[in-house]
């Protein structure tokens, strides 16, 4: 017997203390990161956006994976990226907890709009997955 679901997860979690410090020019080289470290743990990234002090992130996650766990190994593998590239001046790490929420597979279509169109967002900087 094979496992088969379609829950799509909103993820959103912000810098410590919410510092502004995720300068727009080097966001997309983070966001890309994110999706690699998403694909290694077999979920599927759809979209990725953000602002100056949190991100938003849609995915797919596997059934055989817990999502805290994926978001412990996001914020540890980014914040070790981002320091290693210096991508973020005076970055301090991301904030403890995170806001997670589900959404039917038919919602998918809004909920990436929702996400690439984020306030104060430039659509060049938005980062898509294909489908």
């Amino acid at each position: 017997m094979s496992t088969y679901t379609q829950i799509l997860y909103q993820i959103i979690f912000s810098t410590k203390n919410r510092e502004k410090i995720l300068a727009l020019p080097n966001r997309k080289e983070l966001f890309k990161y994110i999706c690699g470290v998403i694909k290694n743990k077999n979920c599927y990234p759809y979209c990725i956006n953000g602002v100056d002090d949190h991100l938003h992130i849609c995915i797919s996650l596997h059934p055989a994976i817990a999502l805290a766990s994926l978001i412990k190994d996001i914020k540890l593998a980014s914040t070790e990226y981002i320091k290693t590239k210096n991508l973020f001046k005076n970055f301090n790490g991301w904030q403890e907890g995170y806001g997670a929420f589900t959404y039917s597979i038919q919602e998918k279509d809004k909920l990436i709009e929702y996400i690439k169109n984020r306030k104060n967002i430039i659509e060049q900087n938005h980062l898509r997955m294909n489908i």
